[in-house]
């Protein structure tokens, strides 16, 4: 007893050593280009505003306006529950933490937009846009205002417009080194990328940027925004967005879902570029695979039907929104866009449903797992990551709370960190 039992075995050490050997670069290869989950927390939406029509009270406007047409239009819980057909045992609750998240928090991430929703402008004035977002941004971050993300969306590297998105971006980072350096939710958004090239000059931009403020490499990363067919296949048949991924070399946190440009470039009519036209479920599905275990987020895109106008017809726009929400988050784009205020009520209801709806059978199978007390689903490792996940989602917007998490579970925060291989522990 106490002594380790001698088995018997048939390889010598060096067959093991020559494998170990032959297989290193793959190793380090595999730990280089998937690193897994950067353990941060994700947005459930990014805001897109013109250059020219941020203002300081920003959030707060969108707040208040999309709590405005939550009053007006489902001003209780009944009224949203049937409008959108939720269960009547989330009605109450989710109805409750969406007017909280609108008063305390309405955007997550705002994206100041120099692209499609700013359009050509004399020089002088996109110069001086550039640096009033720049300033505002700033203000801000200093004085508690933010958003937990904020950035903006320069023009493309195409030739026509190349330059000016270079100044653009240049002017609004350098105010924002200015005013007291980049702030830790600093998101931008290279849009419209066809070829990996592009991805590769954007690196070399930032990298001179840091080179000049002597800032640590690697210091500002950046979205890929997919909107065009050549970034999804290429024309030597192969998955683009694989290639700009590597090409971004670490700096890609983010591939956006451009729903319309990349559908009419696919030569879908107006009248059916959708989130869910198949189209855009094959573009997604690339870049799902192609993204997945990298750390790269994904984002999709947004809906042009606005809930403004009477009572039915706002009802209409929120029934077709809290629909396709609903169906990206059952597909895992855990993010999305959002084009108007009151878009924000939908996706803070389906979002909610979503991580609530869940909620109870999910925990219950983590404590389980963790438990190893089996039960009715034998979940593997990967689930119970997955199922950590889940949780972490929940807790960082907002839907669920971490006392409830932990009363389910027996987990803490840090547990379901762990579990979800996140490195470390980050609060919501």
């Amino acid at each position: 007893m106490g002594q380790q039992e001698t088995v018997a075995t048939s390889l010598a050490d060096t067959v093991r050593e020559g494998i170990g050997a032959a297989l290193a670069q793959v190793d380090a290869d595999l730990a280089r280009r998937y690193p897994g989950d950067p353990g941060t927390r994700q947005p459930v939406h990014t805001v897109y505003v013109p250059g020219d029509a941020f203002a300081a009270d920003t959030l707060r406007s969108w707040g208040d306006q999309a709590l405005a047409a939550l009053d007006a239009h489902a001003p209780d819980a009944g009224a949203l529950a049937a409008v959108l057909g939720l269960p009547d045992t989330l009605a109450e609750e989710v109805h409750d933490r969406v007017r909280a998240k609108l008063v305390r928090e309405p955007i997550e991430d705002l994206r100041i937009d120099f692209e499609d929703g700013y359009g050509p402008r004399p020089d002088a004035e996109e110069d001086a846009a550039a640096a009033r977002a720049a300033a505002l941004v700033a203000a801000a971050y200093e004085n508690k205002t933010a958003a937990p993300y904020m950035g903006i969306r320069m023009k493309c590297m195409e030739a026509a417009v190349r330059d000016r998105g270079i100044r653009t971006l240049d002017i609004f980072l350098t105010g924002l080194m200015v005013a007291g350096g980049l702030p830790d939710g600093l998101v931008l958004t290279l849009p419209k990328v066809t070829y990996a090239e592009q991805v590769t000059a954007m690196v070399r931009l930032l990298e001179a940027f840091e080179r000049t403020h002597g800032l640590e490499s690697g210091r500002i990363g950046f979205e890929i925004q997919i909107e065009t067919t050549q970034s999804i296949l290429g024309a030597d048949g192969r998955a683009t967005v694989a290639r700009m991924i590597e090409a971004a070399e670490g700096r890609a946190t983010s591939l956006h879902y451009g729903t319309f440009d990349y559908s009419a470039s696919c030569g879908v009519s107006a009248a059916h570029q959708s989130l869910d036209h198949p189209v855009a479920d094959h573009a997604k599905a690339v870049m799902q695979v192609a993204a997945a275990g990298t750390g790269v987020r994904l984002s999709d895109g947004s809906t042009n039907v606005l809930p403004v106008g009477p009572t039915d017809r706002v009802h209409a726009a929120w029934r077709l929104h809290h629909g396709l929400v609903s169906r990206s988050l059952a597909r895992a784009y855990y993010q999305g866009w959002d084009m108007h205020p009151a878009h924000l009520p939908t996706r803070y209801a389906a979002v909610y449903a979503f991580y609530r709806g869940g909620l109870e059978q999910a925990a219950a199978r983590l404590a389980a797992y963790v438990a190893k007390a089996g039960g009715d689903v034998m979940d593997e490792p990967a689930t119970a990551k997955a199922l950590s996940g889940y949780l972490l989602r929940g807790l960082d917007c907002g839907a669920v709370d971490t006392a409830e998490v932990a009363r389910l579970t027996g987990l803490t925060r840090a547990d379901l960190d762990a579990l979800a291989g996140r490195p470390e522990a980050t609060e919501g």
